[in-house]
Formats: C-alpha cells, sequence, structure tokens
C-alpha cells in the first residue's frame, strides 16, 4: 500500500489568482506535511490513550495535542495567499517547527515501545523539515 496522498494542495494554490511569492511545490510541501502531522499527531494522542499504562504518556499526550492544533493552524495559514503578513507567517511556521521538534523528540522517546509513536516521530520530522524547507524560501 502506497503511503503517498493524493492532496488537492498542490492543484488549489496554482489556482489562486495572487499567488504567493513562494515557490509554490515548496509552499504545498510544507501544507500537506502540516495536514500530515496534524493528524498523526491527533491519533498518536488517541492511541496513546488506549494503551495501558497512560500515565508515563501525559506528556507525549499533551505535546501530540499542542503540535496537531499548531500544524492544524500553520497549513490553514500558509493555504491563504490574498495579501499575507510575511512577519506573522514566518513566526508561525517557525513555531510550526519547533512544536514539530519537540513532539518528534518526545514521541522518539516512547518509540520502541509503541509504534504509534514512532510514525508520529517521523511525520514530525517531514514536517520539521518541510517548515525548514520553507522557512528558507520566505521572501526577505
Amino acid at each position: 500500500m502506497s503511503t503517498q496522498m493524493n492532496w488537492s494542495i498542490p492543484r488549489m494554490l496554482a489556482t489562486h489568482p495572487h499567488p504567493a511569492r513562494l515557490q509554490p511545490e515548496v509552499l504545498a510541501a510544507c501544507v500537506e506535511a502540516c495536514a500530515d502531522c496534524a493528524y498523526a499527531c491527533t491519533a498518536c494522542a488517541d492511541a496513546c490513550l488506549g494503551e495501558a499504562m497512560v500515565q508515563p504518556l501525559v506528556r507525549c499526550i499533551r505535546l501530540n495535542l499542542d503540535c496537531a492544533d499548531i500544524c492544524d493552524a500553520t497549513g490553514r495559514l500558509l493555504a491563504r495567499q490574498t495579501q499575507p503578513d510575511w512577519s506573522l507567517l514566518r513566526r508561525q511556521v517557525e513555531a510550526c517547527q519547533a512544536a514539530c521538534q519537540v513532539c518528534g523528540a518526545e514521541c522518539a522517546q516512547h518509540a520502541a515501545m509503541h509504534e504509534h509513536c514512532a510514525v508520529c516521530a517521523d511525520a514530525c520530522q517531514r514536517c520539521e523539515q518541510a517548515c525548514a524547507n520553507l522557512l528558507a524560501a520566505f521572501p526577505a
């Protein structure tokens, strides 16, 4: 089974009458990574709650939920291309990158025991990298 998703994001971004001043493929990759990470973190938090020993996973659950919310908000902000405030977007992407780093590191600590944490750590790492790539492409 393929892990690739058929996202509408690149097509939708390409149809905008006033596209952002970013490389479309880098922007789309970040929006997609944010959405994927948000869902992975939400599912990981839920899976952690289903584990027999929840107490050792409380921090992981909290970080999963925080990261999911930040990734969701970041993807939604980036998908809006009309008159962006680049300073605000930069800060949001930086916050997303930081949330993914912290959450991914926490999930990695539990990955040997909980496969859902390994999956989530991977999604966080991909989103963190997509955020870094986008930040490098931001207009000056």
